[in-house]
Order: structure tokens, then C-alpha cells, then sequence
């Protein structure tokens, strides 16, 4: 990216058919006027893993540090990255009720790729008429569908 100040935009959002179930994920980023969609399927998953596998395959499409704003529709994922993840690192990766964190093995993907670019974080509200969230919430439902 030859302009540090630019940002890349990753919009992402996961589904599941049944919860755990078959699940996908679809993901948008833009940037300098172009856009790419990607998506995934795993054939036994949960809502909350696809939501971080979205902002996951976002981050992993960057080709070299730079400034990335995601935007989620998934407390889990928002609140997990920006709040709740520095208190599980300090105990251990456990949780408030000193169990073990779930997805410990995606928040660590999620800090690596933290660790790489400058990431902001935001959320919106789910099927609330935002067109990249929509999209992504299509593309993970056609990722169920093709992979069913």
C-alpha cells in the first residue's frame, strides 16, 4: 500500500444452519475504489466461530501491514477483541467463571493478526439495512448452501 493513510474496510459476518451446525462466512473488503467478497464453509461449526473466521480471512487477505477498520455484526467477536480478551490473557485464557475461554484457538489467530496491522473495531446492528453487512450475511449463507 503505497499510501500509509489509507484504510482498508473489512465488513464481515458468519451464519449457522442450527447452532452447532452447518456454517459460513462472508467477508467484503474495499479499498482505493476496489472491492473483494470471500466465504468459507466448515460442516460443523458454531454462529460465534464464523463470525471470527469473517474478520479472520479479512485480515489474513491483507498482503502487507497497513490501517484496516472492520466492522462486525457480532458482540461476541467486538466485545471479545476490544474488552474481554486482555483479562483472559492476564488469567490464563479463562473466563469469568474460571473456565477455559471457547475459541482460544481463533482469538490467538485474531491477536497475531492485530499484532500485524493497525486495526479499529466496529459494530453495527445485524439486518439492520447496512449494505456490506448485508452482503456479507448473504455471502455466508450461500457459503452454507454450496457446501450443505
Amino acid at each position: 500500500m503505497s499510501d500509509s493513510t489509507a484504510v482498508v474496510e473489512i465488513f464481515s459476518d458468519g451464519a449457522c444452519s442450527g447452532n452447532p451446525g452447518p456454517g459460513g462466512w462472508g467477508t467484503l473488503l474495499r479499498w482505493d475504489g476496489h472491492t473483494k467478497e470471500l466465504s468459507g464453509f466448515e460442516a460443523q461449526t458454531t454462529n460465534n466461530r464464523m463470525e471470527m473466521m469473517a474478520a479472520i480471512a479479512g485480515l489474513e487477505a491483507l498482503k502487507r501491514p497497513c490501517r484496516a477498520r472492520v466492522t462486525t455484526d457480532s458482540q461476541y467477536l467486538y466485545k471479545g477483541i476490544t474488552e474481554w480478551i486482555h483479562g483472559w490473557r492476564k488469567k490464563g485464557w479463562k473466563n469469568s467463571k474460571k473456565e477455559e475461554v471457547a475459541n482460544r484457538d481463533l482469538w490467538e489467530r485474531l491477536l497475531e493478526l492485530t499484532s500485524k496491522h493497525q486495526v479499529e473495531w466496529h459494530w453495527v446492528r445485524g439486518h439492520n439495512g447496512h449494505p456490506e453487512n448485508e452482503r456479507c450475511d448473504e455471502l455466508a449463507r450461500a457459503a452454507i448452501t454450496a457446501g450443505a
